[in-house]
């Protein structure tokens, strides 16, 4: 049995494509794995807070140097990260804002990349402590953009992942999702093609 962990962070809930592609996914997976376990986290529903100084004071202060608000930061974190540390697969679903992610992601990345916990420094550099996981990036984009220098949502996301030790990422892409008739049908076609490849 594998534990799958999946990270929604579209700010809508009603006609969110990306939403859309992971319910697919869910539904895919489920019916080739019907005893893997499947944990759904939705940063719209639930955002978790941005990096602050109560969160450094709850990662770097002594137990019992730490206030209230910082021990609870500290354990927020560890909630997040534990969900990491548990999944064997994780699936990041990202509408593309502002030809990037959005800032609910990021804040959720800034919990979990932790030294000493999800990567760690050595002599010879950054080492990624979270290796034999893999990973699938599902992302909804209102124009074209893979491969072009606008997009700054995959390659950011394939470095973050490679920083933790996640080097088996899959990207799937709904490309022109504004641009309406033919473009919008054919990107949601491509991304469904390559999903049902995916369980």
């Amino acid at each position: 049995m594998s534990r799958v962990l999946i990270i929604e962070s579209s700010a809508r809930q009603q006609d969110s494509v990306s939403r859309q592609l992971t319910q697919t996914f869910i539904a895919q997976w489920q019916a080739a794995h019907p005893k893997d376990q499947i944990t759904v986290r939705d940063l719209a529903v639930n955002p978790v807070p941005h990096l602050d100084i109560n969160l450094l004071g709850g990662w770097m202060k002594p137990a019992d140097q730490r206030s209230d608000i910082e021990q609870v930061s500290l354990e927020r974190s560890n909630q997040l990260t534990d969900e990491l540390l548990a999944a064997d697969v994780l699936v990041m679903a990202a509408p593309m804002y502002n030809f990037a992610i959005p800032s609910t992601l990021k804040a959720w990345l800034d919990h979990v990349l932790r030294a000493g916990v999800t990567f760690k420094y050595t002599e010879t550099g950054p080492q990624g402590l979270l290796s034999g996981k893999r990973a699938y990036v599902l992302t909804a984009r209102g124009g074209i953009y893979a491969g072009s220098t606008a997009d700054h949502q995959e390659p950011y996301l394939r470095q973050v992942m490679g920083f933790i030790g996640i080097h088996d990422v899959t990207f799937i892409h709904a490309e022109g999702m504004n641009l309406g008739g033919d473009f919008q049908e054919k990107g949601l076609n491509q991304a469904n093609a390559k999903l049902s490849q995916v369980a």
